[in-house]
């Protein structure tokens, strides 16, 4: 079972709040693959028809009565890399303990600790309208804790609440990104979405060019569910700011719900469809939720290309 953010936000630095989160989520997994097994559980997979059974680890059987095959660094090894989007928007929570940028920092940190200890090269870029920030992807405890240190940063610009607009441009980042990424790799993108409509075509586009280039491809979406998917507020007249624009508009959120909601659910609908259509794998992820899922969803794209 993950830690709840009360307890994780005691803990510091990032890197141990990560290895909290991993470790909590690898002891949940009763009934995965993984079971028994520590956080180095890539080490091992599942045996299949025709696997040489001098591979197979005797330990692990005796404990789960299952068979595993020892899996060796040249076949659990990928280039991976993460993709962070840092706009305004992110900043968004009310619901939730954490806002979205938050949520999405820790989880990006858990996914970096966990593919360094599945030893794949990992990389991290911060986007908004541009590129903030590219690491190149490296397997090196050094460059684990330079990723971690990057977040932090990102994490103390949220508590500060910052003023600065920055606006989402997800196509034009993730378009930079497919050429400058020079071998292929998986991409993990955490975004909201919180793009204009009119954007929405060329953020398809942008992840065609990623997958053109042969990248595996998987979006998470980063979103309250309970605000930003079903108006769920109580009765009476809100103020909503834009947090890219700063405009401002009077709502009665139960005269408009579902009108909203439909609205939202077509679009949403029709991009789960483009992204299938493009061979990307699209998760959304729920910051009233613990990450687990969200872990578990990477942890079966991770398998499906070894």
């Amino acid at each position: 079972m993950i830690l709840d953010h009360k307890l994780l936000n005691q803990l510091a630095p990032l890197e141990l709040k990560a290895r909290k989160i991993v470790e909590g989520f690898v002891s949940g997994l009763h009934r995965s693959p993984y079971h028994g097994f520590s956080v180095e559980f890539a080490e091992h997979r599942p045996y299949n028809q025709g696997d040489d059974f001098k591979h197979i680890d005797w330990k692990v059987y005796g404990k789960s009565e299952r068979f595993y095959v020892k899996q060796y660094e040249a076949e659990t090894n990928l280039r991976a890399h993460i993709a962070l989007d840092v706009s305004s928007s992110m900043y968004f929570r009310h619901f939730a303990d954490w806002s979205k940028l938050r949520y999405a920092i820790h989880f990006a940190s858990a996914l970096a600790y966990m593919m360094n200890r599945q030893r794949d090269a990992t990389g991290l870029t911060l986007f908004d309208e541009d590129i903030r920030l590219r690491l190149p992807e490296k397997s090196t405890r050094s460059h684990l804790r330079l990723i971690y240190q990057h977040l932090e940063e990102e994490l103390e610009q949220e508590k500060k609440r910052s003023k600065d607009q920055r606006s989402s441009a997800s196509a034009d980042a993730l378009h930079s990104l497919a050429e400058k990424l020079d071998r292929r790799s998986l991409v993990v993108i955490l975004t909201d979405l919180f793009e204009n409509v009119d954007g929405h075509d060329a953020l398809i586009s942008a992840l065609r060019h990623l997958r053109h280039q042969k990248h595996e491809v998987l979006l998470f979406n980063v979103l309250e569910h309970k605000s930003e998917r079903e108006l769920d507020f109580s009765d009476g007249k809100f103020l909503f700011e834009d947090m890219e624009t700063g405009s401002e508009i009077e709502v009665i959120p139960s005269q408009v719900k579902d009108d909203y909601k439909a609205k939202v659910n077509e679009y949403t609908h029709k991009f789960k469809i483009a992204c299938s259509d493009a061979l990307v794998d699209f998760e959304e992820i729920d910051t009233q939720k613990s990450l687990d899922l969200a872990l578990l969803a990477y942890l079966n794209k991770r398998k499906r290309l070894m």
